[in-house]
């Protein structure tokens, strides 16, 4: 009902006031993991391994295993790669914190480079370019105690939009330039268990960085704060919760960029192994239901886990997620 309210009011002022196209390095804030975009994002308040560094890093504290790793490909709007991995090491069972590093790549595809010119097309052509992007960054969770559990990252940003010619200048000559932007970012988040059944509490806060300046503007990062809620519903039935998990989780965003929002995830999971989940996310411009299934399986020690997701984007070409897991 909290989070309800909050957007509620959020959404009332936003509607006088558009938080539109303010931030800068908007790659950020692609949901990359298949089991996060499966549930539309709400996953502040849920527990996960190496992955939670996506999302939540305090939610890694309580990893099962020693080591985890992860690694993902998704296909975005306008035919943009990612390509991520995670990985996260929990010494002497979690009793010095969970370590953790991630990894994430984009390619934006060949692009032409042009400039203006007093010739009969009005520009020059340049030949092809590149885009690039990519995030380093190095995360620690600690469960404080049974019930909280803290965690951040620490993360290098790095753009490049390539090189080229800005201008011509005396006789000629070519004043070239290169486009690249770099910036240390910052993730952090809380993650509470709060006794009462298996109901969770989550905050989470993802790229805070200083103000930037690319050429001659400046702008900032994506910075968004979550606060995120979950339970499995069953808890209210008698049903054995090894056999069948039914799992809610709503997140409250506040983006910098955009309106407040609301994140609703649903996850059905048998016998800790098979899982179907659905997701939606309001408001948004083209975003519609998310939908998703994952295979966890444990045997002597070593675990394999492969999660699927698929998004509409109304207007857009729906995005599909693949996220390969294997630990011990």
């Amino acid at each position: 009902m909290l989070l309800l309210l909050m957007v509620s009011a959020q959404s009332t002022f936003s509607a006088e006031y558009r938080k539109l196209a303010q931030t800068g390095l908007k790659f950020l804030t692609v949901p990359l993991d298949a089991r996060s975009s499966a549930l539309s994002g709400a996953m502040t308040s849920l527990e996960g391994r190496s992955t939670a560094l996506f999302f939540n890093p305090a939610g890694m504290a309580r990893m099962d295993m020693t080591t985890d790793w992860v690694l993902g490909q998704v296909r975005w709007i306008g035919d943009i790669d990612y390509v991520f991995g995670t990985a996260a090491f929990s010494p002497r069972q979690g009793r010095y914190g969970v370590f953790g590093v991630s990894l994430m790549s984009v390619d934006y595809g060949k692009m032409y480079n042009t400039i203006l010119a007093d010739n009969e097309q009005g520009f020059l052509d340049l030949g092809e370019f590149n885009p690039i992007a990519y995030t380093v960054g190095f995360g620690y969770a600690k469960a404080l105690s049974d019930k909280f559990s803290v965690g951040g990252q620490v993360k290098y940003v790095f753009q490049s939009l390539g090189g080229g010619v800005v201008r011509f200048g005396s006789g000629e000559n070519p004043d070239a330039r290169s486009f690249d932007v770099d910036v240390f970012a910052f993730d952090f988040g809380i993650l509470y268990h709060t006794g009462f059944k298996s109901l969770n509490f989550g905050m989470d806060v993802r790229n805070f960085a200083q103000e930037i300046t690319y050429i001659e503007e400046s702008f900032q990062l994506p910075l968004t704060f979550k606060i995120g809620i979950s339970m499995n519903v069953l808890d209210f039935s008698t049903i054995n919760p090894e056999l069948h998990q039914v799992s809610v989780s709503i997140d409250a965003v506040h983006p910098r960029d955009y309106v407040e929002q609301l994140e609703m995830g649903l996850e059905y999971t048998f016998l800790n192994t098979f899982s179907l989940r659905a997701g939606y996310t309001t408001p948004t411009d083209e975003q519609g239901i998310s939908l998703g299934a994952g295979f966890q399986q444990s045997l002597k020690g070593f675990g394999l886990g492969l999660d699927y997701a698929y998004t509409d984007f109304g207007i857009f070409n729906e995005v599909h997620r693949f996220t390969f897991e294997f630990n011990f």
